[in-house]
């Protein structure tokens, strides 16, 4: 029988996988005890079934003169999610790995890859019209955050494979990853002409080579907040009512990735599920962060105001951290499963099942309406 997916349940797993990666590096404990001993407990802990062959299927081959690839996740007893193992301590920055495990998934037509050496976990997008190093969508290491590996591994279960949610989100973060290149592209390698007569336009006073010598000094981020998969559905869907006018977004609205939440902070305030100045917290690496909701539904954290539940959740990591590596200002962080209320009852819950709630309040109503 699979294991649970519930949040303690995969947690316990990968803590007990960190633990006897922190015991065996530097061991040489080769790739065969590697799977035994740091990946099968993973998939276990993802929800599939290992011992089913109508889930998992040890050294695939979609044709017998294929070369075979180490794991391969099956729906409907098609594969839907690949993964190649490497020996505990492997280099999996070396560039052939993902090449192999890419091929084979392009041959089989399947869309999703990840490679692991136990601890690290690297997840890609083998049909991305990109150079290899591009296609890469997340990576992750079980011995480092823990809130990372979690977040990052739960895409990989069977339910959010089934619900195909990595598709979803790679179109969120090729968005992003566009619109951000091109925002960069205003200002690099040389401030773009248009932008230095807009702005010489709207700015009385300042001449476009005053314009074009600050826009040189400026070093402009765009932080784009870890969009997360939409949340399952029960029973039939009900198609919203028409509207004969698309929604105004209201002030402070602060959404949680994808379009198909839509579900704000500023909704929770409105329909009286949590009321302004309601206090959030996070115990994070041993230390509580605590930030505010606003009567707008903006986040106070410190002495600044987000309009992302997300973005407060990436900045108060870094007050007990430090700053990413990457040079980013923040951590993708899903703020609905990092910032934690207390009910009414005294005990703290994750923000995201406020969002549930009112995600089954619009379905009742719906139905009623219907």
């Amino acid at each position: 029988m699979a294991a649970s997916t519930e949040p303690e349940g995969l947690r316990q797993t990968l803590g007990e996988v960190a633990d006897r990666v922190a015991r065996y590096r530097g061991s040489s404990i080769g790739e065969q005890n590697t799977k035994v001993s740091l990946i099968m407990p993973v998939l276990r802990g993802l929800g599939w079934d290992v011992e089913d062959l109508d889930e998992v299927r040890l050294e695939y081959r979609r044709k017998p003169a294929d070369k075979p690839v180490d794991y391969a996740l099956m729906l409907q007893r098609e594969p839907a999610l690949f993964l190649e193992a490497k020996g505990l301590g492997e280099n999996l920055e070396d560039r052939r790995w993902a090449s192999q495990v890419i091929s084979y998934a392009a041959v089989a037509g399947v869309e999703w890859v990840v490679l692991t050496n136990g601890d690290d976990y690297r997840v890609y997008n083998a049909h991305a019209p990109v150079p290899v190093e591009e296609k890469l969508f997340r990576s992750v290491r079980i011995s480092g955050d823990a809130d990372d590996a979690e977040e990052a591994l739960r895409l990989l279960s069977k339910e959010e494979v089934r619900r195909k949610s990595l598709g979803e989100l790679w179109r969120a973060h090729s968005i992003d990853s566009r619109v951000g290149r091109a925002v960069g592209g205003l200002f690099a390698p040389e401030p773009d002409p248009w932008l230095v007569r807009r702005l010489g336009r709207d700015l009385e006073g300042i001449t476009h080579g005053d314009v074009r010598a600050a826009l040189g000094r400026a070093r402009i981020s765009l932080d784009f907040p870890a969009a997360e998969p939409a949340p399952p559905t029960e029973g039939p869907s009900v198609p919203p009512a028409p509207r004969s006018d698309p929604p105004k977004p209201r002030q402070g609205s602060v959404r949680a990735g994808p379009a198909s939440y839509d579900v704000t902070v500023a909704d929770l305030v409105q329909e009286g599920l949590i009321r302004p100045g309601t206090t959030l917290r996070k115990v994070y690496l041993g230390q509580e962060v605590l930030a505010r909701v606003e009567p707008d539904g903006q986040i106070r954290f410190g002495e600044r105001a987000y309009r992302s539940l997300s973005t407060a959740a990436g900045a108060a990591r870094v007050s007990v951290k430090g700053p990413p590596p990457d040079g980013r200002r923040y951590y993708q962080t899903n703020g609905w499963t990092f910032w934690e209320y207390q009910g009414d009852d005294g005990n703290w819950r994750e923000l995201k099942t406020l969002r549930e709630r009112l995600l089954g309040m619009r379905s009742s109503s719906a139905a009623s309406e219907a």
